[in-house]
């Protein structure tokens, strides 16, 4: 027999001091439960002896409710399984058209076409039309390649620690983070990205974008201005502009952000939110010449740089280029990383590097927010870190990465050598190729959705219509066989 659902139940109503029995009282709370969709067929209710303490009434009022109930075909029971709704009520039955225009006219089912306000920062934060699929092959941006992640070594240390867990680490956790983690974190950017950096510094968060959001909160008054690359992370325009801060694009060219184009539209901006590895989507690495122009307008001007290193681990064309935040002498660097990218996007783990003269602010920010992440993860990256597996995860996919990037450019070249000009290839999970001008994104990204594969509009991450538009391709999550599928798939939509 199929499982039945569990027995929650909304407040039951019953008046004491009424004229109708008990047992009348419940049985027609019952009735006109089921009749409103409040309980679904197959949904298993109390037992009577259960209900009649929950309710702290006599057992014999509800077991005659119940009798009455099972009569009238309301409920059904079954050996070992106890009482449930009737599953011999359809959904839809269940709702007559009395039932149907009350709650048509609820506030928690407002008339078609009724406004209903919501506050300027929830406008802010809705994303762009979402033309393309949430799929798991080709060409997700941000999907890392899960069949590859050593799931059996994860969840033998997620297990170690979910069995022997201490009771404070079942309690409330710091805000900046599992300290023993902080300091894996620390000494991990220090060796590989050349990060000034300990352990105090370190804020663990849920992730690159939840990064976005203290930093927003914590560094940012409502029309601040801030530099954004142009094109650059539609994550990063929301969770600014959900703060209230005025973004200001400024261009960028194969040297990164333009950094004289800046001064010009807004010499006194507060922050300038940056990608200087792999600028996001087009792929350039910042020059140093930019990299030090920024960091001395920054000085100059109070200001605060938000470098997010979100995919720093895998390069094709060399060693990872060194972070901005290990050239400043400053302290104007605000360091974001994620796991997302690297472990896979469910363990939503990331960290930040603050500097320390504003880790009470940040600690006071996250503890405002959502107070910590999961202790029981952190406790098990701890581990994974430690233990090597982090390590030997990174040099596995760079290689596949890199197997996977030269399969995108053949199948590219091959198929849609005439139609596509690839850019930023050099780095990363993904890359961005640029279509004809007189060729929609918008209009290919939907038409390739239908066709079950997921590219997104390049045009979506400028804040200004841009000259030419362009597809994102995201290959670390799609075997050899769905790129060459889904380039042949992704000609048919040109």
């Amino acid at each position: 027999m199929q499982r039945l659902s569990a027995s929650f139940l909304p407040p039951v109503a019953l008046n004491a001091a009424g004229g109708a029995p008990m047992y009348q009282q419940l049985s027609e709370w019952f009735r006109r439960a089921i009749i409103d969709g409040q309980l679904r067929p197959g949904q298993r209710v109390p037992s009577t002896r259960a209900l009649a303490s929950e309710l702290q009434v006599s057992r014999i009022p509800v077991l005659s409710a119940y009798e009455q109930l099972l009569a009238e075909g309301y409920l059904e029971t079954f050996p070992g399984a106890g009482t449930c709704v009737a599953r011999s009520i359809p959904d839809d039955a269940a709702q007559p058209a009395g039932a149907k225009s009350r709650k048509a006219a609820s506030p928690q089912h407002p008339k078609k076409g009724a406004t209903r306000r919501v506050s300027r920062r929830a406008v802010q934060m809705r994303a762009p039309e979402q033309t393309w699929l949430s799929n798991m092959g080709a060409f997700r941006v941000g999907l890392p390649a899960l069949d590859h992640f050593p799931s059996e070594a994860w969840s033998r240390l997620v297990n170690r620690h979910s069995r022997h867990m201490p009771l404070e680490a079942m309690a409330y956790g710091d805000p900046m983070g599992l300290l023993p983690l902080r300091k894996a974190i620390a000494e991990y950017l220090s060796t590989v990205r050349a990060v000034q950096c300990d352990s105090s510094q370190i804020l663990v968060t849920t992730g690159s974008q939840h990064s976005l959001q203290i930093c927003s909160h914590v560094l940012l008054d409502s029309g601040d201005a801030v530099w954004v690359e142009e094109p650059g992370y539609p994550g990063a325009h929301q969770a600014l502009a959900s703060a209230g801060a005025q973004l200001v694009p400024v261009p960028v060219d194969d040297e990164g952000i333009r950094v004289a184009e800046g001064m010009r539209l807004e010499p006194l901006a507060r922050a300038a939110y940056i990608t200087p590895s792999h600028q996001f989507p087009l792929g350039t690495t910042m020059s140093a010449t930019r990299r030090m122009q920024l960091l001395g307008w920054a000085a100059q001007n109070d200001a605060w740089i938000i470098e997010d290193d979100y995919d720093s681990e895998y390069r094709f064309g060399g060693r990872p280029t060194m972070s901005l935040q290990g050239l400043d002498t400053d302290a104007r660097v605000i360091y974001l990383g994620t796991f997302s990218k690297v472990m896979f996007p469910a363990l939503r783990l990331g960290y930040m590097v603050v500097p320390k003269d504003l880790v009470a602010a940040f600690h006071a920010g996250r503890d405002a927010m959502d107070t910590f992440s999961s202790t029981l993860h952190q406790l098990a990256m701890t581990d994974f870190i430690r233990e090597g597996h982090f390590a030997r995860h990174i040099r596995r996919m760079r290689m596949l990465y890199a197997q996977r990037r030269t399969a995108v450019l053949e199948a590219i070249h091959q198929h849609l050598g005439d139609k596509l000009e690839v850019i930023g290839a050099e780095a990363g999970m993904q890359l961005a190729a640029l279509l004809p001008p007189d060729i929609s994104d918008v209009d290919v990204s939907r038409k390739a959705a239908q066709l079950g594969v997921s590219v997104r509009p390049l045009s979506l991450c400028y804040l200004k219509p841009p000259a030419r538009g362009g597809l994102i391709l995201g290959y670390g999550g799609a075997t050899a066989e769905e790129i060459h599928d889904g380039i042949r798939k992704l000609k048919l939509c040109l």
